[in-house]
């Protein structure tokens, strides 16, 4: 899902939400999500000014996960989790928080997934 989100953010084919939805969509065709409902979500639109990808990696995620792929967010950003506290303290780019929430998603669904399976 990271690589595929990052292209699609990279080609300009859809904000920094849109581009972790059409990740997701592409690697869960069985469960879409709307990405035309994120496309005024990028750019430090997302509710309380959060990472647009975050917001999408989280309004996607199981409810269980989203809190967790959110610290995990944090951690790796330097504690930000706001579109413009992260771009001013320069601890990622945008195509980088496209990729780290791609990758956390896919890695909390997995293990949600995981985790609620039937033994």
């Amino acid at each position: 899902m990271k690589k595929t989100a990052s292209e699609h953010y990279r080609q300009r084919r859809g904000n920094c939400a849109q581009s972790v939805v059409f990740a997701w969509n592409t690697a869960n065709p069985g469960r879409p999500a709307n990405a035309e409902l994120f496309s005024a979500y990028g750019g430090g639109r997302a509710p309380d000014g959060l990472c647009g990808a975050l917001y999408a990696s989280c309004a996607i995620a199981e409810t269980s996960v989203a809190e967790t792929i959110k610290k995990s967010f944090s951690e790796k950003s330097g504690g930000h989790v706001k579109c413009r506290e992260i771009r001013k303290a320069k601890t990622l780019t945008c195509a980088g928080c496209v990729e780290l929430a791609a990758e956390l998603l896919e890695k909390h669904s997995r293990n949600a997934t995981t985790d609620t399976a039937p033994s």
